[in-house]
């Protein structure tokens, strides 16, 4: 038992009687009774004590379900994504919409670096400007949960070096929940393509998401099939 916690403390706790407690306390608890994350988050409830964030890197390796998963999705574009918008596995279609992101080194295969820092022309998202105010107030949403882990105060800083646009926007503070949205991108040799970016999170790996992409009307459709069969003949 935690030292000078005894049990009229617990049975108070049980009880939902007010009680005054530290996240050190609640922490050394949870320890000692050997919880488990959503043990530890209901400990928090019932103290009515804001849980501090429990950050992790991704998994190095995901269920290979998964990947079934994603091929499944088939011609629909899609991808697992961490907390930090790095890109972990994705399927045919995905890649073949966003083969610079797929290629690109772990440190830069991130949608949010992709969308700022990526050479010009890579990305080929005709709305960027719309958009980017958008992710950075969606990325700032999750920053905050863990803006004590270095690894996401590192990653910012690296941005706001290679965008300046990244950093102008990152100054503004703004911030915004995760929402659905619309990117329309120009492809070479293909057309225009406008697509929905759906995000659904995976219960088993809390951080990493699943987002599939859908046409918003036929024209987008015939040409993600267009794409396909082009990167097929490659």
């Amino acid at each position: 038992m935690p030292i000078g916690v005894g049990i009229t403390w617990y049975t108070w706790l049980e009880q939902g009687r007010p009680i005054n407690v530290s996240s050190q306390v609640l922490d050394a608890v949870a320890r000692t009774l050997f919880l488990g994350a959503a043990e530890r988050d209901h400990l928090y409830r019932l103290a009515e004590v804001p849980q501090p964030p429990v950050t992790s890197d991704p998994p190095s390796e995901l269920p290979g379900h998964l990947d079934t998963v994603l091929a499944a999705l088939d011609p629909l574009p899609a991808m697992l994504v961490g907390a930090r918008t790095d890109v972990l596995h994705w399927n045919r279609a995905y890649a073949a919409l966003h083969p610079a992101l797929v290629s690109a080194p772990p440190g830069e295969r991130n949608t949010l670096w992709h969308l700022f820092a990526a050479p010009e022309g890579q990305h080929h998202i005709v709305n960027r400007d719309e958009q980017a105010p958008e992710a950075v107030a969606g990325f700032r949403y999750r920053y905050s949960q863990n803006a004590g882990d270095p690894r996401w105060q590192d990653f910012v800083t690296r941005l706001c070096i290679a965008s300046p646009l990244f950093s102008r926007l990152w100054a503004t503070h703004d911030v915004a929940p995760p929402h659905l949205c619309d990117k329309r991108y120009d492809i070479t040799g293909i057309g225009e393509v406008s697509l929905r970016a759906t995000g659904m999170e995976l219960t088993d790996h809390p951080g990493i998401r699943l987002i599939v992409q859908t046409p918003t009307d036929r024209r987008s459709r015939e040409n993600i099939d267009r794409l396909l069969r082009r990167a097929t003949q490659l």
